[in-house]
C-alpha cells in the first residue's frame, strides 16, 4: 500500500492487513506518546520551580503546577490508549468474523455426528389422552377450551 492510498475498511479484512496497519499506526503513535510524556515531565519541572505566587496558601503552587500539567500527561496516556483500542479492534475482529464462523461450522458438525449416533437419544412419553382424568376430576370446566389458544 502506497503513501498516497488511504487505509479502508476493505484494506482491513486481511490479516496481514490489519497486522501492517496496526504496526504503522504504532510506528506513527508511539513517538507522539513519548513527546508528550517528555514535554509533560519538562513542564511538570519547570512549573514546579515557580514560586509561589503572592497570596497562595500552603501546597497551592504545588497543587497549581499539577493541575496544569495534568492535561500534557492525560493527552500521552490517551494516545497510548488509542494503541490499545487498535489491538482490541484486531482482536476482536478476528473472534468475532474469522474465527465465529468456523466455531459455529464445528459445532453444527459435532452435533450432526451426535445426532447421526443417537437420531432419538431423548423419548418422549405417551401422550395420554386429556379429558379423560381431568373431566371426571373437575367436571366440564375444559370444555371450552381450544389447544393452542
Amino acid at each position: 500500500m502506497s503513501a498516497a492510498e488511504k487505509w479502508t475498511p476493505d484494506h482491513l479484512r486481511s490479516p496481514a492487513d490489519r497486522t501492517i496497519h496496526l504496526e504503522q499506526r504504532r510506528a506513527q503513535l508511539l513517538p507522539i506518546v513519548d513527546d508528550l510524556r517528555r514535554l509533560a515531565r519538562e513542564m511538570e519541572a519547570e512549573v514546579n520551580e515557580i514560586d509561589a505566587i503572592d497570596g497562595d496558601l500552603p501546597g497551592q503552587a504545588r497543587m497549581r503546577a499539577w493541575n496544569v500539567t495534568r492535561p500534557l500527561f492525560k493527552a500521552a496516556d490517551d494516545v497510548e490508549r488509542a494503541i490499545t483500542d487498535l489491538v482490541a479492534f484486531n482482536a476482536r475482529y478476528q473472534r468475532s468474523y474469522e474465527e465465529l464462523p468456523e466455531k459455529r461450522a464445528e459445532k453444527r458438525r459435532r452435533k450432526d455426528l451426535a445426532k447421526g449416533r443417537q437420531p432419538q437419544a431423548i423419548e418422549s412419553s405417551p401422550v395420554r389422552e386429556a379429558g379423560s382424568s381431568e373431566k371426571a376430576q373437575f367436571g366440564d370446566v375444559f370444555d371450552g377450551l381450544r389447544k393452542g389458544a
